[in-house]
């Protein structure tokens, strides 16, 4: 069990770990343990692949981790809560290694509607398949809602799967020094395989948490190509762009329960010369009149930028000429309604 704690001054240790702890370089790189380790050969000759899950409470940094480890954008961010609501799957795969990381919802405890339930079905789903943990807070914080992840993550049905505590945001801490003492406090709190102090959007970071990882994952092969970057289609993707955008640019303004459905995503065949052409019609669904009149704006404005910036960001997505229309819908209490969250693709 190690702390990895980059570009750090000198900082005095933690407690010592267990025996079976995997002994690190400050590189992220994995050496040779003074003692017995109960971790698989890490010969060069010998591909790895394991599922790795991505939990914390909303708003913790989840997508923007995934998206950095994966290189790409497949997860949409922005700070409203609830705006990861499927689970998604990122795929790396490095040197003899492939990574499939699970981005969760955020587990949800303040509302009892249908789609929060779902939202945490989804996530302890995601928990029972998986070979590796990331239980990801902030650096310097624990509170309520992450005790609640944590008790997720102690069932019996966990035991004996290995949970990396990654302490995100460590930049926004005004003394690194700081951090030490809130680790020992966590370590009291788990029995974490390892302690990862970071910032998601460091290339550095994020180079060092794939080699803290890579050990923990099963000796097998590969579950997908080598270039593959998640295996979510091309129309869930736009939805997902599409929501990611209507959440940026109303804010607060627009409550959580909203969605989008894609209705049609076609791809006519074209020459060559002219490239790939998509197109998307896409529904936005809210539950009042009100919420309708957020989203089109004076004069139609944000329902025009809405789509304009989601366009470019599937052009860049999907290599590809996009020409997207939307129309925004209302459908009461669609949130709390099974059939209707059925419908709209929340298993």
């Amino acid at each position: 069990m190690t702390s990895q704690m980059p570009d750090s001054p000198d900082l005095p240790d933690l407690p010592e770990p267990p025996a079976d702890a995997v002994e690190r370089s400050t590189d992220g790189s994995v050496e040779p343990s003074t003692e017995p380790s109960t971790q698989p050969s890490t010969a060069a000759t010998t591909q790895r692949c394991g599922l790795v899950a991505i939990v914390g409470r909303p708003n913790v940094g989840k997508s923007t981790l995934l998206n950095a480890l994966v290189g790409q954008k497949i997860s949409i961010t922005s700070k409203k809560a609830q705006t990861t609501r499927h689970r998604i799957t990122g795929i790396r795969t490095l040197g003899n290694n492939q990574f499939i990381f699970v981005d969760t919802p955020g587990f949800q405890t303040k509302h009892g509607t249908a789609l929060n339930r779902t939202l945490n079905r989804t996530v302890l789903s995601s928990l029972s398949d998986v070979d590796v943990v990331l239980f990801l807070v902030e650096a310097g914080r624990f509170d309520l809602a992450d005790a609640k992840v944590l008790s997720l993550l102690q069932d019996p049905g966990m035991e004996g799967k290995p949970v990396i505590l990654v302490a995100n945001k460590l930049d926004a801490l005004a003394r690194r020094q700081d951090v030490l003492p809130w680790l020992r406090s966590m370590q009291e709190r788990h029995s974490f395989a390892e302690y990862v102090p970071m910032t998601a959007r460091k290339h550095a970071d994020v180079e060092r948490l794939y080699g803290i990882v890579a050990p923990y994952l099963p000796q097998q092969g590969w579950l997908h190509e080598e270039d593959a970057l998640t295996d979510r289609s091309d129309r869930f993707l736009a939805s997902e762009i599409v929501r990611e955008k209507l959440f940026r640019l109303t804010g607060d303004e627009l409550p959580y329960t909203s969605t989008v459905v894609i209705d049609q995503f076609e791809e006519p065949a074209a020459e060559q010369s002219n490239g790939r052409r998509i197109r998307i019609a896409a529904s936005i669904v809210v539950e009042r009149d009100a919420h309708k009149g957020i989203i089109i704006g004076e004069g139609g404005q944000t329902l025009k930028r809405i789509g304009s910036e989601a366009r470019q960001d599937l052009e860049h997505l999907l290599d590809a000429k996009v020409y997207l229309e939307l129309f925004v819908k209302v459908r009461s209490g669609w949130a709390d309604d099974e059939a209707h969250l059925r419908s709209y693709g929340y298993d």
